[in-house]
């Protein structure tokens, strides 16, 4: 929710905002073309980002197009935003070192987290973002990792114009117009971007750029835009809670089915936005005088993570995406009170075999569940 009257910045003043963010102390991460897809780096002009470019997605199909529009953010959304900049793909957690007495000394590895602003954050992530703040910081033991990164971040969202094919964010009730969790909003119009404050940090931003009041016009296209993103979402979740629908046909033979197509390759877990789990392993130095202690993004769909003390409690596809699916749309209702899925629709358009989440729950529970 904006905390102030919503403010009206120009497209040519858009290198004020990052030069603002800069001077403020944030290193700022932004989308940026790469290798043929939307992925966030650093960012330190305006004409890094995206402008002109257009994403088109479809299950298992994902395509960038160039247009002559002037706007930056006329996409849905890349393989990975926010996520990866807080809860690190890799990162050491400790270091064993032998003494000279033979005995060992553990040091932690406690990361040097930088303030950081990410620009052009979508709603579905900033839903993700919730959910990743759930499982890391509000149990009885907070990951210091994450945290370290997280109290450091500034967040400015765009409202996202241009949903996917395979977008269905307006189903979980996630999009595709932001209403909270973000310090700065940004709503792209041709002519620039309606900007809403939403914290107090976003307040000492906004104010360093002096900006005039959004016009009533301005305000009525921001409406129009948001109203024509929800309208062009054509896939859908049954219900925003699947939970006994799903744990009630557990024997389906759709699970079956699926199994045949899926490659158990993880994608869907590594662009996932709200997925957490994660391995820990050790890295012994060749001298044997040391060692690291290593965490690694996992997925359910590995061999790795169902072994349990000489047993593989999933040993074949089936199991293991009848896990990711039941976890993800049933049992997060148990651990964080809603779905694991936001709707952002990754999984879908960057599953190698096309494998569509919402085909899949309408397959296995059938009738509409809320």
């Amino acid at each position: 929710m904006s905390i102030q009257p919503p403010k009206f910045l120009l497209r040519t003043q858009f290198q004020g905002l990052l030069d603002g963010l800069r001077q403020a102390g944030y290193r700022c991460i932004g989308p940026r073309l790469r290798d043929g897809a939307i992925l966030y780096g650093p960012i330190t002009r305006a004409d890094e980002l995206p402008h002109g470019a257009h994403d088109r997605q479809s299950p298992g199909e994902y395509r960038i197009e160039e247009t002559d529009s002037p706007r930056y953010f006329a996409w849905a959304n890349g393989p990975q935003a926010i996520k990866p900049h807080l809860f690190a793909p890799r990162e050491i957690l400790w270091r064993a070192e032998r003494k000279p007495d033979g005995s060992l000394a553990f040091r932690e590895n406690q990361p040097a987290a930088m303030p950081t602003a990410v620009i052009g954050a979508r709603t579905c992530d900033l839903a993700a973002l919730r959910l990743q703040d759930q499982h890391f910081l509000e149990g009885p033991y907070p990951d210091p990792y994450y945290a370290a990164r997280r109290e450091r971040l500034f967040i400015v969202a765009a409202n996202c114009s241009h949903p996917a094919e395979t977008c269905f964010c307006a189903s979980t009730g996630d999009g595709p117009h932001v209403s909270e969790g973000y310090d700065l909003a940004l709503t792209e119009l041709d002519e620039g971007f309606v900007l809403h404050v939403g914290s107090t940090a976003g307040s000492a931003i906004a104010d360093r750029l002096a900006l005039p009041n959004a016009g009533e016009d301005h305000r009525e296209a921001e409406a129009q835009q948001a109203d024509a993103a929800t309208r062009v979402q054509t896939r859908r979740l049954l219900g925003r809670n699947l939970r006994t629908a799903l744990f009630a046909n557990l024997e389906h033979p759709r699970w079956d089915e699926v199994a045949e197509r899926c490659l158990s390759c993880g994608n869907c877990t590594s662009v996932c936005p709200t997925c957490f789990c994660h391995s820990e392993s050790e890295h012994p130095k060749l001298d044997g005088q040391g060692s690291e202690h290593v965490r690694e993004w996992d997925s359910c769909f590995t061999a790795g993570h169902g072994y349990m003390h000489g047993y593989q409690v999933r040993p074949d596809t089936r199991g293991r995406y009848r896990q990711w699916l039941t976890h993800k749309l049933g049992s997060w209702h148990d651990q964080y009170g809603r779905s694991g899925c936001v709707g952002c629709g990754r999984c879908v358009t960057w599953c190698p075999a096309g494998i569509d989440i919402t085909e899949e729950a309408t397959a296995i529970c059938g009738a509409r569940h809320e």
